[in-house]
C-alpha cells in the first residue's frame, strides 16, 4: 500500500496524518473542492461529482470531511448540512468504490464519541455501549451506517469514534482557554475523553498499517478527565488564571442553544479495544498532554 486518499485533508488532523504518512514514504492526495499545494483530486459533495481516478488511484482511504459540529449555532439548517456533510459524501465514495475497477484496500472513517449521547454520566462506556437518543448521537449512527455500507463492497473498514482533540493550534484547548480567567463549564464534573492530536494522527497511520484492524474503535486516551480537572490543568500549562467557580448552564444555554447540551454533559469513553490491538499512546496521562502542547 502507498496511495493515500485523504477526504478533509486541510484541516488540522488531516494535515498531521498527511505529514506522518508522508514521512513514512506514502504519497498522499487530497479529495477537496479546489486545488491546493498538496497532490489533489476534485470533488464536490453537493453536485456529487467525484473525480473517479481519485478512487482507482488510492490503496487506502481516510476520510474526515464533515461540517464542524461546533462552529456555527444549531439552526434547523445548520444541522441538517453537519448531517448531509457527512452521510452525503460517505455516499459519494461508496459509489466511486463500487463502480471502481481497482478498489482501494482499506477505508478509514472519523466517527465521534458523540455516538454515546451528550451525557453518559460516570459510567465507563466502551464500542457495544448503545446510541444516544439527541441530535449528534442520531447524526452519528447515520453516518456510521452509511460507511458501514462500504464494508460490504468487501474493504478492510475501520471507524475511529474521535474524542475531545487537544492540540496548540486550534481545537477545544483553544475555545477552553480564550478567556481572560479560564474556569470549568457548568459543575465541571462532566467526563472529557480527550486525545492528543499526535496520538489520534498515529492511530490513523495505525489503522492503515494494521491489516488486521477492522471494525469500530474509540480514539480516546485511556485517561478521561472531568471538565473541571482539564481546564485547571491546561490554565496552569498556559500560565492562565484558573477560578474554580464554573459558568452557570444557564448562561451557556443562552449563548449556545441547543448545543450547550455538548460542553454541559460528557462521556467516559473506555480505551481497552484499541489498546488491546497493539496500540500505544504517545500521550496517555492529561498532565503529560497539556505539558508538550504547550511546552
Amino acid at each position: 500500500m502507498k496511495n493515500i486518499l485523504i477526504t478533509g485533508g486541510s484541516g488540522l488532523i488531516g494535515k498531521r496524518i498527511t505529514q506522518l504518512l508522508e514521512q513514512k514514504g506514502y504519497k498522499v492526495a487530497w479529495l477537496s473542492r479546489s486545488h491546493q499545494g498538496q497532490k489533489s483530486f476534485l470533488w464536490d459533495v453537493a453536485k456529487k461529482q467525484l473525480d473517479q481516478e481519485s478512487i482507482e488511484w488510492a490503496d487506502g482511504i481516510i476520510h474526515l470531511a464533515g461540517a464542524g459540529v461546533a462552529d456555527k449555532r444549531w439552526t434547523d439548517s445548520r444541522k441538517k448540512e453537519i448531517l448531509d456533510s457527512r452521510t452525503h459524501s460517505t455516499q459519494l465514495l461508496y459509489d466511486g468504490i463500487a463502480k471502481a475497477a481497482s478498489k482501494p484496500d482499506v477505508f478509514i472513517s472519523a466517527s465521534a464519541v458523540g455516538y454515546y449521547g451528550f451525557n453518559t454520566g460516570t459510567a465507563l462506556v466502551d464500542e457495544t455501549s448503545k446510541a444516544g437518543n439527541d441530535f449528534l448521537a442520531q447524526v452519528v449512527v447515520a453516518w456510521e451506517n452509511e460507511v458501514k455500507k462500504i464494508e460490504e463492497l468487501h474493504l478492510r473498514t475501520v471507524l475511529l469514534r474521535i474524542g475531545i482533540v487537544l492540540d496548540a493550534h486550534g481545537g477545544a484547548l483553544g475555545e477552553m482557554l480564550k478567556p481572560p480567567v479560564a474556569a470549568p463549564l457548568g459543575k465541571g464534573d462532566q467526563w472529557m475523553s480527550w486525545i492528543h492530536i499526535e496520538d489520534l494522527a498515529n492511530l490513523f497511520v495505525f489503522a492503515v498499517e494494521k491489516t488486521t484492524l477492522q471494525g469500530i474503535y474509540n480514539a480516546v486516551s485511556p485517561n478521561p478527565a472531568t471538565n473541571y480537572h482539564l481546564t485547571k490543568v491546561a490554565a496552569k500549562a498556559k500560565g492562565k488564571p484558573f477560578v474554580g467557580i464554573g459558568v452557570p448552564g444557564f448562561g451557556l444555554k443562552l449563548i449556545l442553544g441547543e448545543m450547550a447540551a455538548m460542553v454541559l454533559g460528557g462521556n467516559r469513553v473506555s480505551a481497552n479495544k484499541i489498546q488491546k490491538a497493539g496500540f500505544e499512546f504517545e500521550f496517555p496521562v492529561l498532565e503529560g498532554a497539556v505539558k508538550e502542547i504547550f511546552s
